[in-house]
């Protein structure tokens, strides 16, 4: 690992997401805040254009130091905030708070020159502002999601995907980003140990070491003892008897209505192994949308980003949040330590 000889805090990579979106305004502000250097040596990872009009429509003005090569970025970005400049998309060819190609593909290429940077040992995580999927793909990085396009570009096929942290507790989906009507069969004593597994790790690299987890049902009340729905018998219950004997603290199921209140009110448990995507998301999103943060899990390097979208109908009006980023940036800073 090239960071930086006995610096306490990693070396991060940061993008600024969808140039025609909320990010790069965002990152400026929590940069003006002084938190990216708190916690971090940080490298912004943008063109110098995108970056500036951020400050001016986050209204901050932010020092910095420009560099044109990933080598000077990192042995640099001990002294202040460091901008790679990407000499590529410029701000006065992004129309603001549009879907484009253009827009996609550069992020695009932002987020597979930091997995390329993570891989040589030139940073130790990366986090970034929101994107969209669409420009993404018109963009053509043709992924299901960006989890699946740097399980790729990591060369990885199994044992990894999204996680979400709020105030805590982490939602941990045994299935993603498929249809409902498909759930019932994607759920096996593999698929969830899997999930158990994926989830258990990246708490445990995130630097929760009280791991509690607890499991949601399936089926409305918990399957009512097999009168509305057998998967809780026949399939979570022995997912669960075999977790355990691993030595993971692992309860349930439970019904999920209930499940939510017992680990984001009452903080009995930090993990809540959930089956299907919604089962947990609105859960955790109703609970701390300003602080929800995804985790791409599963990956040999930290990477965060905030849990909310690009917020094209906000742009450069003061009403976009930093918490979520702020929240994402310290989650990515905090496993990069850990990952050491």
């Amino acid at each position: 690992m090239m960071h930086i000889k006995n610096s306490d805090k990693p070396v991060i990579g940061i993008t600024l997401g969808d140039a025609a979106g909320i990010g790069p305004e965002i990152v400026a502000r929590v940069a003006a805040k002084g938190l990216l250097t708190q916690y971090s040596n940080p490298v912004i990872i943008a063109d110098e254009t995108i970056w500036q009009r951020g400050m001016k429509l986050g209204g901050v003005s932010v020092e910095y130091q420009k560099v044109d090569n990933i080598n000077d970025a990192v042995n640099m970005c001990s002294a202040k905030l460091t901008l790679l400049d990407t000499n590529t998309l410029k701000a006065q060819d992004v129309a603001l708070g549009e879907v484009s190609a253009a827009n996609g593909k550069d992020e695009g290429d932002r987020l597979v020159e930091c997995i390329k940077y993570c891989n040589e040992g030139f940073l130790e995580g990366f986090c970034f502002a929101p994107l969209n999927k669409a420009a993404l793909k018109a963009g053509g990085y043709k992924f299901d999601s960006e989890h699946e396009m740097f399980a790729h570009y990591y060369d990885i096929d199994k044992c990894f995907g999204e996680l979400n942290v709020t105030d805590g507790v982490w939602n941990i989906r045994v299935t993603s980003h498929i249809p409902l009507k498909d759930v019932a069969d994607a759920i096996t004593v593999d698929a969830i140990m899997e999930a158990v597994h994926l989830g258990y790790k990246t708490m445990k690299r995130a630097g929760v070491n009280d791991i509690r987890l607890a499991m949601a049902a399936l089926n409305p009340h918990a399957g009512d003892s097999g009168t509305c729905g057998r998967e809780e018998i026949d399939i979570l219950a022995p997912a669960i008897k075999k977790a355990a004997s691993e030595g993971i603290h692992i309860s349930g199921p439970f019904a999920s209505d209930t499940l939510f209140i017992k680990a984001l009110h009452n903080k009995e448990y930090n993990g809540v192994i959930t089956m299907y995507h919604d089962q947990g998301q609105i859960a955790i999103k109703l609970f701390g949308f300003a602080h929800t943060v995804t985790v791409s899990a599963g990956l040999p390097h930290a990477i965060t980003t905030p849990s909310h979208g690009t917020g094209y109908e906000i742009v450069g009006k003061n009403k976009a949040i930093t918490s979520t980023f702020e929240d994402a940036f310290k989650v990515c800073c905090s496993m990069a330590l850990n990952d050491r």
